[in-house]
């Protein structure tokens, strides 16, 4: 469920009809929905073992005001750099509720980590663990660590959004996961506390899932046996949600928070999670206006002032998202086959292929859905384009809460050597 409905003919953010907005802000614009966001996470928590740590994964969106709306709820947080780490902690997310994930931390970002204190690393690879050490004496500190394993389970979902199989880049393999705990045990500057998992994101069956965490709660019988302190599972994230309308839709977590219990239950383990698309995706739109309505021998083009340096899920995943009208069409209006595009110079700038949608003409808005994880924070200024602002609405208030960099201020990024100079 989302925030998002019409309300006197026009589609609205709570009580903040987006056309209002696009006045204000112009376009193309992200608006979230505090209400919407706030809901997924009450949901997700509720449908969890109690003492579970939900941390935000904030790759998905690390707008500063949607960080703080959630780190309002309870949230922790999961980083992947420094930047993601010192944005955390800049909304007010508590250190001890930071897990810090990836493939190549560097040893700059594990003394931030350490100094600030974080909950758990969850490590990648034997190289990682031998330069985390070094770190931690370095600075007179056990790291707490869980090590990634990779259960070599098929998450079924996109290739480029799947991590848990053998030939992806992330975390240590099944086979070798002993001896990695042996040679984390030796280490001085480490503290092991537990199990790390994630074997993708957008998964739509439970199976895959149920597969993962049943090779987890195996390893930490096995681990246990060894001698090692197993008291944390964190069972990443990776929970689909719905981006086309229709009547399938993913496991609710309700469903989701039963199969965890069911596996993991009497292994006394403090649980972690690492939720993004989950909580962020169906809470955000991006509002975008039509150009120009060009008419081919094949083809009719909706060009639309949004581009792929806004949204580039489309182009890089192939990904579907909802389009729809600001103005609430008539019922059982006419529908016509556009190709949604953007204006930027690249035959892969396209939102959606063959969309039926009712008529529209230069100047109408729409709006792309589902676009609230995985969209501002994977734009860019491809084409000398400032990306799309983001704003955030509360019931019947809004505010810009990402600003939308003018020309000059884009320009100003770069400098010209002294050579160059005159």
């Amino acid at each position: 469920m989302n925030f998002f409905s019409y309300k006197n003919g026009i589609l609205s953010a709570e009580e903040v009809a987006l056309d209002h907005l696009a006045e204000e802000v112009g376009t193309p614009f992200y608006c979230y929905s505090s209400a919407t966001l706030e809901r997924h996470y009450r949901v997700f928590a509720g449908a969890l073992p109690l003492d579970s740590l939900i941390a935000f994964s904030v790759k998905a969106n690390g707008n500063l005001a949607v960080l703080k709306t959630l780190a309002k709820m309870g949230a922790g947080a999961d980083v992947v750099s420094a930047g993601e780490l010192k944005k955390a902690r800049a909304a007010g997310i508590a250190a001890d509720k930071i897990v810090f994930s990836g493939v190549g931390k560097t040893s700059d970002e594990m003394r931030l980590a350490l100094a600030e204190g974080i909950y758990q690393f969850n490590v990648e690879s034997e190289p990682e663990l031998e330069t985390l050490n070094g770190v931690a004496l370095e600075l007179g500190k056990r790291a707490p660590v869980t090590l990634r394993i990779n259960p070599d389970v098929d998450a079924k979902t996109h290739a480029k959004i799947t991590t848990g199989t053998s030939e992806t880049k992330f975390g240590i393999p099944f086979a070798h996961a002993r001896e990695a705990y042996k040679l984390a045990a030796a280490l001085k500057g480490i503290a092991i506390v537990g199990i790390d998992v994630h074997i993708g994101s957008q998964i739509t069956d439970l199976e895959p899932f149920e597969a993962a965490f049943r090779r987890v709660r195996e390893l930490t019988t096995i681990l246990r046996s060894d001698g090692h302190a197993i008291a944390r599972l964190d069972l990443g994230g990776g929970l689909g949600v719905p981006y086309i309308e229709s009547n399938q839709h993913p496991p609710d977590p309700v469903a989701y928070g039963a199969m965890v219990a069911k596996v993991t239950e009497g292994l006394d383990c403090r649980l972690v999670f690492e939720p993004g698309r989950l909580i962020a995706a169906n809470a955000g739109v991006l509002v975008t206006r039509v150009i120009y309505v060009k008419r081919g021998d094949a083809k009719t083009f909706l060009i639309v002032d949004a581009g792929m340096n806004d949204l580039i899920r489309p182009a890089l995943y192939d990904s579907h998202h909802e389009i729809v009208p600001l103005r609430e069409p008539e019922p059982g209006v006419e529908r016509i086959k556009y190709d949604v595009v953007g204006p930027v110079c690249e035959t892969s700038d396209l939102f959606a292929g063959g969309r039926g949608l009712p008529a529209l003409k230069s100047g109408d808005l729409v709006a792309i859905q589902s676009a609230g994880a995985y969209g501002a924070v994977m734009s860019s200024s491809y084409n000398a384009r400032p990306p799309a602002p983001e704003v955030l609405v509360k019931g019947a208030e809004w505010s810009i809460v990402r600003s939308r960099l003018t020309h000059e201020q884009l320009i100003a990024e770069d400098h010209i050597p002294g050579w160059l100079a005159g």
